[in-house]
């Protein structure tokens, strides 16, 4: 492992690399790198599947199922790493220029997307995020520093240098557009937030309080950041619902647990707790720890733990609790949709309702980055819902891009004016 010094000096290198290759991309040759990484995917999974066999090995008791099986890849989940990326290559570039018009005095003025540059980001280990965000910085024209989880550093090293340099070169780009914190040390997140002058936007993702800590350190050093640090989807279960198609939103919202989206936070309505034995049947079948509201458990029973953490708490940023999920009892639309604005990190709220007025009172009032009726919150999610695989999931309350960001939202905007050199003020 690299003194911090000598550390430091990699990422910089790494960055300075990507800084200089920034200004070689273009829409037709990254469209060329994307094709030629798919096939490149399929042509070293062997490698691939060797460095994470290697990877999960290592963490043998020392990581949680949840993330083991976030960093684990087969032959499908490779193949659907190349098939994603394929995807992604035929997607339509960025349009650049938003609008344009011209002043009384015959100024010429057009507002354009421009690239930001060079790109860090932070992610959890999970190797196929390396080549998701890569693939993501390259569409958007801008180059970038990728930082993983140490659980995969030897997978995501194989993905960046047999996979994504390999295909650069190939296109007639620079292979050092994409960059990696080559160390396993945390200090390397640290560091790639603190180099504003390489790196002026990090996206982080993660788990709470060490993304809240990375992005507080990169507003210090003037870095700005597009942050997933929490997740947790919320079920209302309205007066109205139909009770089957409530608990098949449940069931279906429940079929991974170490993912962001998945239901977190069921809350009951008060005239609509005949569905909570159903509830219970099927977060008992999931192998779920059930923690509830003093509310919920006198209506619940026996099943229900006393809830020990705030009511919005993101099981799925628990690593030793992940397997939990929280049950409460509200009394009304208003106060499901004030507990998911106020108590939750934003993330997704979902109504299973037939009474429409109560729908759109509720998908109006919720402020969440994605708001749901009669389907469940796993959507949320840049490929599902947008066709491009995400960065991550931007749940900050400020403009910008927010929920999952893709390609499309990594852009500057910027005035592009032309006079004929009559015009004054």
């Amino acid at each position: 492992m690299p003194a911090t010094h000598d550390l430091r000096a990699l990422v910089e290198a790494e960055a300075l690399a990507a800084r200089r290759a920034a200004a070689a991309l273009t829409d037709a040759a990254v469209e060329a790198v994307l094709i030629e990484a798919a096939a490149l995917v399929r042509a070293r999974s062997g490698a691939i599947l060797r460095a994470n066999a290697a990877d999960v090995a290592a963490t043998q008791g020392r990581l949680d199922a949840g993330m083991v099986d976030r960093l684990r890849l087969d032959a499908g989940r490779v193949e659907a790493m190349a098939l994603q990326v394929a995807a992604t290559a035929m997607l339509p570039p960025l349009d650049r220029e938003a609008a344009a018009w011209t002043l009384d005095n015959g100024l010429r003025v057009s507002e354009r997307r421009i690239p930001i540059g060079v790109i860090g980001a932070n992610f959890e280990a999970r190797p196929n995020v390396a080549l998701d965000v890569a693939a993501q910085l390259l569409k958007s024209l801008n180059a970038g520093v990728l930082r993983t989880g140490g659980a995969a550093l030897r997978t995501v090293t194989v993905i960046v240098d047999e996979v994504v340099r390999p295909a650069l070169e190939r296109a007639g780009l620079p292979p050092g557009a994409i960059g990696l914190v080559r160390s396993d040390d945390r200090e390397g997140a640290r560091i790639l937030v603190s180099l504003p002058k390489l790196v002026r936007l990090v996206v982080l993702r993660g788990s709470g309080e060490t993304t809240a800590a990375l992005a507080r350190l990169a507003a210090e050093h003037g870095v700005r950041t597009l942050a997933h640090a929490e997740g947790g989807g919320v079920l209302y279960i309205h007066a109205g619902a139909d009770p089957a198609m409530a608990l098949a939103l449940a069931d279906n919202s429940l079929d991974r647990l170490g993912v962001c989206n998945r239901l977190n936070l069921a809350l009951v309505d008060a005239a609509r707790t005949d569905v909570i034995p159903g509830l219970l049947e099927i977060f008992r079948r999931r192998n779920l720890d059930v923690r509830g509201t003093e509310r919920a458990r006198a209506l619940a029973g026996v099943g229900v733990a006393p809830l020990d953490r705030p009511l919005g708490h993101d099981w799925t940023s628990d690593p030793d609790r992940v397997s939990t999920v929280t049950l409460d009892i509200v009394g009304s639309l208003d106060e499901a949709v004030e507990i998911a604005n106020d108590e939750t990190s934003g993330l997704a709220a979902a109504i299973v309702t037939s009474d429409e007025a109560a729908a759109h009172r509720f998908l109006d009032a919720y402020r969440g980055t994605a708001a749901y009726w009669q389907a469940p919150t796993r959507f949320t999610d840049g490929f599902a819902l947008t066709g491009a695989p995400e960065t991550g999931i931007n749940v900050d309350w400020t403009p910008g891009p927010r929920g999952p960001v893709t390609y499309r939202d990594l852009w500057l905007r910027q005035y592009r004016i032309i006079g004929d050199g009559s015009q004054h003020r």
